[in-house]
């Protein structure tokens, strides 16, 4: 079995989160997704995201997906 190489995609959701002066709990309820997915995604253990759940994060952070992910 391969072994999987990591992604080198990096989540900024503390920073966009504490810019805007919002809490986890706060934007999962914008959002409608639980704080344990916000959480998994901000701590970068997600290895997927639906294109539904990224546009209500870009709207609710008034960004863009650039702004939320990285490539390092």
């Amino acid at each position: 079995m391969p072994v999987e190489e990591p992604h080198r995609i990096v989540c900024r959701l503390d920073d966009l989160l504490e810019a805007r002066q919002m809490t986890l709990t706060a934007l999962a309820e914008e959002v409608g997704v639980t704080v344990v997915n916000l959480s998994i995604l901000k701590n970068q253990r997600a290895k997927a995201i639906r294109f539904s759940t990224l546009t209500a994060l870009c709207d609710a952070l008034d960004c863009q997906p650039g702004d939320l992910f990285v490539v390092e």
